[in-house]
């Protein structure tokens, strides 16, 4: 089962110079890519102590490509021990034997020195391509269904929520959600602009534009439609990962937009445009029979209030907003 790339997915990248390879953070389109070329090798963080740069359950990914080349995606403490845990996950690969290794405080590597003074306990273990936990994983992942992992190394287990599963003693256990989507409704530099930053920031993310241009726009990683709002809505399918941003200029278009995405399960809409059109707007909605508890999703004027105008401003200001919205940061979403 291959799990469809994420926009921009840089994690193909073969070491070199710069780490492009730890631009992305979701490690299924990795470990999809990997499997098709053999095992490999998948490294967790299990266990942290005294904070660190990365979070209990981030990953990486040691494989190779066609060509038999060796291949790497995300990073795990900005460069402190990405070498080493490398050369233990091709071990790993090779023998079939997981590891579990300790950096800082209690390592057995005390010339491996972390920055930040941090304890970080890895898992590594070797994923085959007819690995059943993995082709679970990734077929859930493609199906937009939130999942559980658990393993030890050994014995891996994954099923879909909200079905129960608890973890046996040694296991580690971690949440899979969906890969974040963002539907960004308009055609003009705003719209593009907050389309492109989308992509780049790991979204994946189609462009919506009614009756637009038959040729897509030229930007990484973003699908585009050109049909009516509520085909291409439906199409998409708007759930509970999905960040909708109207950055349009026709008020019919945006009003249709609207009307699909406010009753929807987006946990995210954003509206362009003026504040003093906005009551207009709001009233034409509820017109329509959109509730107020619906309304008040509505983040508008979108973005956060950054101050610039400028299209790649109001992008920042979009892609901030939507993430603080995602991670649960509702003192820096504006509402209404």
């Amino acid at each position: 089962m291959k799990l469809p790339d994420l926009a921009l997915d840089l994690a193909a990248e073969a070491p070199g110079d710069w780490p492009l390879f730890g631009l992305a953070d979701d490690m299924r389109p990795a470990l999809a890519r990997a499997l098709m070329c053999g095992p490999a090798a998948l490294a967790t963080i299990i266990s942290l102590g005294d904070g660190g740069p990365r979070p209990i359950g981030t990953q990486m990914v040691f494989g190779q490509d066609a060509a038999g080349a060796a291949t790497r995606a995300g990073f795990l403490s900005g460069g402190c021990i990405e070498a080493d845990v490398e050369d233990h996950a091709r071990a790993c690969v090779a023998d079939g034997r997981p590891r579990r290794l300790v950096y800082g405080e209690g390592s057995p590597w005390p010339d491996i020195r972390l920055l930040c003074g941090a304890r970080i306990e890895i898992l590594v273990e070797r994923i085959a391509p007819d690995d059943a936990a993995a082709r679970e994983l990734l077929a859930l992942a493609a199906a937009r269904a939130p999942a559980i992992w658990i393993s030890d190394g050994e014995r891996r287990l994954c099923a879909p929520l909200p079905e129960f599963v608890s973890a046996w003693p040694q296991a580690f256990s971690r949440r899979f959600d969906p890969p974040p989507r963002l539907v960004v409704f308009g055609g003009d530099p705003t719209a593009l602009a907050v389309a492109s930053l989308g992509a780049q920031s790991g979204f994946q993310t189609t462009l919506v534009r009614p009756k637009g241009p038959t040729a897509p726009p030229p930007l990484a990683g973003v699908a585009y439609r050109r049909d009516a709002v509520a085909s291409a809505a439906a199409a998409i399918g708007l759930d509970a990962w999905t960040a909708v941003a109207i950055c349009g200029h026709d008020q019919d278009v945006d009003h249709q937009a609207l009307l699909a995405a406010l009753p929807s399960a987006a946990p995210y809409v954003g509206l362009l445009g003026a504040r003093r059109r906005l009551g207009e707007r709001l009233d034409r909605l509820r017109a329509a029979g959109v509730g107020e508890r619906d309304l008040q999703k509505l983040r508008a004027p979108i973005g956060l209030d950054l101050g610039g105008k400028a299209p790649f401003e109001v992008a920042v200001a979009v892609i901030g907003e939507i993430m603080a919205t995602r991670h649960g940061q509702p003192a820096l979403a504006r509402r209404l």
